[in-house]
């Protein structure tokens, strides 16, 4: 992506890039930094990544720094709720061994693959935003309605990557921010099973120029900090 009569003089990485959050992110930050270089990397693209796999987290990786460029962001939009294994649980006696590894794997343990990897891609002496998407439900402080074991905890282990990652990063590259990002609840095929009535749901696309706002925006301050799309903090 980026425009054709213009040199890049930066990359934006989207994670996740072909599902519909990570796509509109993706056409989002094409329109609005056209001198921007967006590189999509997902299971389906040229530049294969998958989650469960630290090998193709790697080269994936390696291929952007092959690029020459600045990193100027990445967008992790990876997530998993329910599948044909998967269900949230509304009690522990539907809680499943192999169904919360599988939350663990691609919630939190890939994107903090992601993290070792990538973060060292971004540049030591300019500003720099490292953005994954997280959950409401993940904070522990604001959990009052318990359930969904599998998935709160394996946001939360994902809160508690970013925080860690985020102060090693700032002792090498002090303009770089890492934060965990609630993106509200967005009409995909993630969320559609439990979209409750009167709900504010927002579209891909809305998500996507909040999500570009708000990383836009975002200063050093913001590093190692856990926000919903509005940018209103979220407690741990």
């Amino acid at each position: 992506m980026g425009s054709p009569d213009i040199s890049p003089s930066s990359l934006t990485v989207v994670i996740g890039g072909t599902g519909s959050i990570g796509s509109a992110c993706a056409e989002e930050f094409n329109y609005r930094q056209p001198d921007t270089e967006i590189i999509l990397l997902g299971r389906e693209t040229e530049s294969g990544i998958d989650l469960l796999s630290e090998d193709s987290i790697s080269k994936a990786a390696a291929k952007v720094a092959a690029r020459k460029l600045p990193v100027a962001s990445v967008i992790v939009a990876t997530g998993i709720l329910h599948n044909e294994l998967v269900r949230p649980e509304k009690t522990w006696k539907q809680v499943n061994q192999e169904a919360l590894e599988l939350l663990f794997r691609v919630n939190s343990i890939g994107p903090m693959l992601v993290m070792k990897h990538f973060l060292p891609l971004l540049p030591k002496s300019e500003k720099s935003v490292f953005a994954c998407l997280s959950a409401r439900v993940g904070s522990i402080a604001d959990n009052g309605l318990g359930g969904w074991y599998g998935y709160r905890a394996s946001k939360a282990a994902l809160n508690q990557f970013v925080k860690t990652a985020s102060i090693e990063l700032s002792r090498t590259r002090p303009e770089a921010i890492c934060m965990a990002i609630h993106p509200g609840t967005v009409a995909t095929r993630l969320s559609d099973p439990f979209t409750k009535k009167g709900l504010n749901v927002l579209t891909p696309r809305d998500c996507a120029k909040r999500l570009y706002k708000l990383l836009n925006a975002a200063d050093i301050q913001d590093n190692g900090g856990f926000f919903d799309y509005e940018k209103r903090r979220i407690p741990w």
